[in-house]
């Protein structure tokens, strides 16, 4: 199930893509009826994932560290939450073993768990904060 923060975290970018600069903090919130403070860490914490850039001053807020549709759902989804996986034994991003596991090679469920995880980030890579802004679809990969 996608957390609350997940939620926030991807309808900030899309703002952010859709207004093409920066953005404050205020003005995201306020756009997106996402509580400020909650948001103010959401997006400390985006940066420092080097999805987003801040700039103070005037001109400043948060904006998208690169084009957004070279940015896709699965990062900023990783970048929050970490792992796309339902279980360590299925994440290839931070691999392990479940706390019950006897074997990794044995495991009856651990199938189905990799191919969840596959489907899933196979879409989620595949929508970019740019498409979800109605921005036109390039013909570069990230």
């Amino acid at each position: 199930m996608l957390s609350q923060k997940a939620r926030y975290a991807l309808h900030a970018t899309i703002h952010l893509a859709r207004k093409g600069g920066p953005a404050t903090v205020a003005e995201i919130a306020e756009a997106e009826a996402i509580p400020r403070k909650f948001l103010e860490q959401i997006l400390a914490q985006l940066k420092v994932q080097g999805l987003l850039t801040a700039r103070r001053g005037p001109s400043g807020g948060y904006a998208l560290a690169r084009a957004a549709a070279r940015i896709s759902f699965a990062d900023v989804l990783r970048a929050v939450e970490g792992p796309l996986a339902l279980a360590p034994c299925a994440s290839q991003t931070a691999p392990g073993r479940c706390a019950d596991c006897e074997s990794l090679e044995t495991c009856a469920i651990r199938p189905i768990l990799e191919a969840v995880r596959s489907t899933t980030a196979l879409l989620l890579e595949g929508m970019s904060l740019g498409e979800a802004a109605g921005q036109p679809r390039t013909s570069f990969a990230r």
